[in-house]
């Protein structure tokens, strides 16, 4: 086992390298490399499951992740094989909502008694509950696209006891539809985006491909923004509570006397 880890390490390694991400050759290279396919296909798969199945998934950046295996798989960079991601990760976040279902349908109304801690906060459960009450079934589709948003959601479909079958229609299309988009689109925007950065730019040779460095980069930017920004705001607010004034409680009159106007 640690053997494995420690070629895992190197695989990763392989991949950040700052040397390789700014030579598309080397690159390329490095993904072709024995072992960092499957390296790369279990370890999105673990997180993709983590992120909807774990009530501590909501910290993992999943459509990023997609987004950029997809640009990685495409024909211009690795050239691996698609389907088979398809195929896997959409399995993956299936079980993962399945999971969340099951620990709402087991925990219940408890979830929801349950004190903030250091990841959880009630807030996660309580907007999500609002999002599940307002649209239904339907929630369980939409709440894929929206991060922290997807890992509460099936937990709330569980504890409203929401019919299982029911559930898996909507799970099954959610999943599905979440990996492929995010897949497809890494896998497709270089061929999109290039035509359009050449006329920009007014200079024809221009491709991401060999700017793999800053494009995935800019998807990963994209991707957190959201989460970035509502922390940003979690922190503005928590600072101007510690640094509002206390109320000073005024004395209860309980002797009110007439004032006459002089």
């Amino acid at each position: 086992m640690g053997d494995f880890f420690a070629r895992f390490w190197d695989i990763l390694l392989t991949i950040i390298d700052p040397r390789n991400l700014s030579d598309p050759e080397k690159f390329k290279t490095a993904l072709n490399q024995p072992g960092v396919f499957w390296a790369a296909f279990a370890a999105v798969c673990v997180i993709v499951f983590t992120e909807t199945g774990l009530l501590i998934g909501f910290l993992l950046p999943g459509d990023s992740l997609l987004v950029v295996l997809g640009l990685v798989a495409s024909p211009k960079l690795a050239n691996w094989d698609i389907g088979l991601l398809m195929a896997a990760l959409s399995v993956a976040a299936i079980i993962g909502d399945t999971v969340g279902y099951g620990i709402g349908a087991k925990a219940g109304g408890a979830l929801f008694n349950r004190p903030d801690s250091r990841f959880f906060k009630q807030e996660y459960l309580t907007t999500a509950r609002e999002f599940f009450e307002r649209h239904g079934g339907k929630s369980i589709i939409f709440a894929r696209f929206m991060p922290i948003v997807r890992t509460f959601v099936p937990v709330v479909a569980g504890a409203a006891k929401m019919n299982y079958r029911k559930f898996l229609v909507f799970n099954v299309v959610g999943g599905i539809a979440w990996v492929v988009s995010m897949l497809l689109f890494g896998y497709f925007v270089i061929d999109l985006a290039d035509p359009i950065f050449q006329k920009a730019l007014g200079k024809p040779e221009f491709t991401w491909a060999k700017n793999i460095d800053i494009l995935a980069a800019t998807v990963i930017l994209v991707s957190i923004a959201p989460l970035l920004w509502k922390g940003w705001r979690e922190w503005r607010k928590r600072k101007a509570l510690a640094t509002a004034p206390a109320a000073v409680a005024q004395p209860l009159d309980l002797h009110p006397e007439k004032k006459t106007l002089l």
